[in-house]
């Protein structure tokens, strides 16, 4: 557990120190994010924080990572590094949703490639498939999910956290080293980012961010748990994201909407503000949610199969509960936001 808590530490202190270079780099570059009528900044905000987490959580695990576990990271090193790549490009020029969406399928293919999947007995064939959907999926859910002050960086940061104590409690070492600085790096950059943020983590924070806990989400392994439980953990853990994503997509359409291409203040954190929350209280119910069902991905850990069963029903119909409550508060998104934010 101490060279997790090396990792994290020096994670954190990277991220720290390299975040005012950031900031002072960010406007020489062009990665400044304009006010406009869409966000609520009224001055130009660096776009450049998702770089110190990527070079937080690289230089970390290089320095202080086991050396026997290089080849098992490469993978994962290269399709991270890809969307971080991605996403600044996205931040500096702009691209097309395609293009983005083409470039993380890449992304996840090198992760598949090299052995890193799904391994559902009762999928067969489809293993595949489903890695691809649930590496893109997650990474995406993140992506959208940096839509206020702290949240992204912050629910990452409780995912990471839950992940790292799952692989130490089951001796996984990859895992645990990768979660760890990870969260240090997230730390790190909160530091910048809580309400009112000074810099943005950007889509090269925010995809870096989803692809590399959805890489961790299927390296995981519970030895002594059957697959019809230790499937559901990592799905638990990063319900959040799934959850906003899953609101989005079914209010987006039963409006007439184009779920995919249509923007919008129609997250979770946004509808949480319209119902008298203040930004800061609706982050901070967002990462408590987290939290919780961390816990509930622990306690699957030690479940039985009925037990697993009980709680998922659960968490599905609170989530489903949550959707209705949420409904009446989204707004079209061709309004004028008032809660825009930016990660």
């Amino acid at each position: 557990m101490s060279q997790y808590l090396l990792i994290a530490v020096s994670a954190f202190i990277v991220a720290v120190g390299v975040m005012p270079v950031a900031r002072w780099v960010a406007p020489r570059v062009g990665l400044m994010d304009q006010p406009s009528a869409r966000k609520i900044h009224a001055r130009p905000m660096p776009l450049i924080g998702g770089v110190a987490i990527y070079l937080a959580f690289i230089l970390s695990l290089i320095l202080l990572g086991d050396r026997a576990y290089v080849r098992e990271v490469v993978s994962i090193f290269a399709g991270a590094t890809l969307c971080s790549f991605v996403g600044l490009w996205d931040d500096r020029v702009g691209l097309s949703p395609l293009v983005k969406l083409v470039m993380q399928v890449l992304a996840a293919s090198i992760l598949l490639l090299s052995g890193v999947r799904t391994q559902l007995p009762w999928l067969g064939p489809l293993n595949g498939a489903v890695t691809l959907l649930w590496i893109v999926g997650i990474t995406n859910a993140f992506n959208l999910l940096d839509n206020m002050d702290g949240l992204a960086g912050g629910v990452g940061a409780v995912a990471a956290a839950f992940f790292l104590l799952l692989a130490a409690m089951n001796r996984q070492y990859l895992v645990g080293a990768l979660t760890a600085g990870l969260l240090g790096a997230c730390i790190g950059f909160l530091i910048y980012n809580v309400n009112p943020a000074s810099v943005f983590m950007g889509d090269s924070g925010s995809l870096f961010l989803g692809f590399t806990l959805a890489a961790v989400g299927l390296k995981l392994r519970f030895a002594e748990q059957p697959t019809t439980i230790s499937w559901m953990i990592p799905l638990v853990v990063l319900g959040l994201p799934i959850f906003d994503t899953s609101l989005v997509f079914i209010s987006r359409l039963r409006r007439g909407l184009n779920p995919l291409t249509t923007p919008g203040t129609d997250h979770t954190s946004h509808r949480l503000v319209r119902m008298g929350f203040t930004r800061r209280e609706a982050v901070l119910i967002l990462h408590l949610g987290g939290c919780a069902l961390g816990v509930l991905a622990m306690y699957l850990t030690q479940s039985t199969v009925i037990e697993a069963l009980v709680v998922g029903l659960v968490i599905v119909s609170m989530a489903a509960y949550a959707i209705v409550r949420l409904e009446p508060y989204a707004r079209p998104p061709a309004e004028p936001p008032t809660t825009q934010e930016g990660g």
